[in-house]
């Protein structure tokens, strides 16, 4: 048997502790939510396997971590056709027939709506900034193109759901649409964080009203045999 690096194991364990239900959740956001935890656990023992090419700084691991179990999924899902993106599924509140809703609720039901409509590659590209948290630069990484790529990925995206959230023509929407609507579509294009989000030398932004689909558990066991892998 192998003799582990006392160090290294140490480390990868804080990692696993810290990033699991990060993983998973996002796991549940695009694929079956069964099958999230077996995506999590494939991803992680890519992760050891790779461990001594991972980025040191924590926010910058954490992206690469989510690169990684994007494409687990795809390679699970590229069985019965190839995919180039992921769907994203999103928190829904169903409405109640005849019955009132206040306008935070309505403004969720359009959102959830107007989410639906969007392509997948326009789901996954703004997902990552709104639901990962993640800036420009780390999105660009999970989705392996340029931060300038992303960006503009990012623009065109806000710009469909603003769309259809809208379905007005533009020139009879109102000239602040943009900060009327919840969500994603509230920053301006060249703004590559939540119009709500923390100051600038916070790269994460604040958790979205609809951010989570499915519950996170807590990270299970590290496998004695991911630990025994070749890395």
């Amino acid at each position: 048997m192998r003799t582990l690096k006392p160090d290294r194991e140490a480390r990868f364990r804080a990692l696993y502790a810290d990033a699991y239900a990060d993983v998973l959740a996002f796991a549940q956001r695009r694929g079956h939510p069964s099958h999230a935890e077996d995506v999590a656990a494939e991803a992680f023992l890519v992760v050891w396997r790779r461990f001594d090419q991972a980025p040191r700084r924590p926010d910058e691991v954490r992206a690469w971590i989510f690169g990684i179990a994007r494409n687990c999924l795809l390679n699970a899902q590229r069985g019965s056709g190839r995919r180039d993106a992921l769907a994203v599924r999103i928190a829904t509140l169903s409405p109640v027939p005849g019955g009132e809703h206040d306008d935070d609720t309505v403004a969720l039901l359009d959102l959830a709506a107007a989410w639906k409509r969007l392509t997948p590659a326009e789901q996954e590209t703004l997902s990552l900034n709104v639901f990962e948290e993640l800036t420009s630069a780390q999105a660009a990484r999970v989705l392996g193109i340029s931060g300038a790529g992303y960006r503009i990925r990012l623009m065109r995206a806000r710009r469909s759901l603003r769309r259809h959230l809208d379905p007005r023509p533009a020139d009879e929407q109102p000239k602040n649409a943009q900060s009327a609507n919840p969500g994603p579509a509230n920053t301006q294009p060249d703004d590559t964080r939540p119009a709500n989000a923390q100051p600038a030398n916070d790269q994460r932004a604040p958790a979205h009203p609809l951010r989570h689909q499915g519950t996170a558990t807590s990270p299970r066991p590290v496998d004695d045999a991911m630990m025994e892998a070749q890395p």
